[in-house]
């Protein structure tokens, strides 16, 4: 019988079982696949412990690489034994065995191997869609990326110094300065050592940076606020420290008429051609090496919990893959 891992109520890793789960034939326009490598993510956490609510009992997981082991009716363009990658709006990869819609599903160069396939679906899409779509980075901007050497930061961090801006990292303690400098931050500062807004102020000569990139939320939102000059756009993208705090909208004016965007990657991939655009830019950005994935860590399936004490206790650095 096929393992996965679900929950049957919501809160800390602890909620995580390792159990028989049949997921049956593949339904019409539907494929199945064996799991090869399973992406982990912060949204992970959120859906595990109920800030994004769902039905439960429930799998937990959104992206995934593996193998194509059975095809369901009026599925074109796939065949067994195709290696394939997903990232998908309903959690359930944590398992041996998947059936999901072919409109989700992506082909494998053979340049990709699965394991990096599995990193960066979901994180890797992410970055793609923040920097070219959400606020397109240009050559010679200054950006601030919070979290930078994190699944989606490290990618953010390599790529936005690709295309030519140039990066202000933030890192959460003095051990990572390092990582975030060999990931392309030009400077790197320390949350907590570090006055955040005094230091880029300083380093972009009183202007700010036209955009931040956060995902660490509580711990950050304001003083990011407060580094970005005049029409300046904030990214919030994750709650990693907590949600930010409630704001009224005269915060951004007096700060100078900046924008704030709370994005999320799957309303920027609900269209096929989308998905596949932005899965090419992807691909492309990893084979040409301005995006080396660095995966950090590898997990069992079986030890998903300690995966998830880890990732929430920021022990963990890059990617981080669980295996069937």
């Amino acid at each position: 019988m096929p393992k996965a891992i679900r929950i049957h109520e919501v809160g800390g890793a602890d909620v995580l079982r390792y159990e028989d789960f049949d997921p049956g034939p593949p339904a019409e326009g539907e494929l199945q696949l064996r799991h090869t490598a399973i992406g982990l993510n912060y949204i992970d956490v959120y859906d595990r412990t109920g800030l994004y609510a769902m039905p439960l009992p429930a799998g937990l997981g959104r992206e995934a690489a593996g193998v194509v082991t059975a095809i369901g009716r009026k599925v074109k363009g796939f065949k067994k034994g195709d290696r394939v990658a997903y990232v998908h709006t309903q959690p359930g990869s944590y398992c041996e065995l998947r059936n999901l819609p072919a409109a989700r599903v992506v082909k494998l160069p053979k340049a990709i191997s699965d394991e990096q396939a599995a990193a960066m679906m979901l994180k890797g899409l992410t970055a793609q869609y923040l920097l070219r779509r959400t606020y397109r980075v240009k050559k010679g901007d200054w950006i601030m990326v919070t979290a930078a050497v994190g699944g989606v930061g490290s990618i953010l961090c390599q790529w936005a110094k690709a295309l030519g801006a140039k990066v202000i990292g933030v890192v959460g303690s003095d051990t990572k300065v390092a990582l975030a400098r060999r990931e392309g931050c030009k400077h790197v500062l320390v949350m907590g050592k570090d006055d955040l807004v005094a230091r880029v102020k300083e380093i972009t000569k009183g202007v700010g940076v036209p955009v931040v990139y956060d995902s660490v939320g509580k711990e950050t939102f304001f003083a990011a606020l407060d580094c970005l000059s005049p029409l300046g756009m904030m990214v919030t993208y994750g709650n990693a420290s907590g949600p930010p705090p409630l704001m009224s909208p005269m915060e951004l004016a007096k700060r100078g008429s900046l924008f704030l965007t709370r994005p999320s990657l799957f309303a920027y991939i609900a269209k096929r051609e989308d998905l596949d655009a932005a899965a090419k830019e992807l691909f492309r950005a990893v084979t040409t090496r301005k995006v080396k994935l660095h995966v950090g860590q590898r997990y069992p399936l079986l030890e998903a919990a300690q995966a998830h004490r880890d990732l929430e206790a920021r022990k963990t650095v890059g990617s981080t893959v669980l295996i069937p």
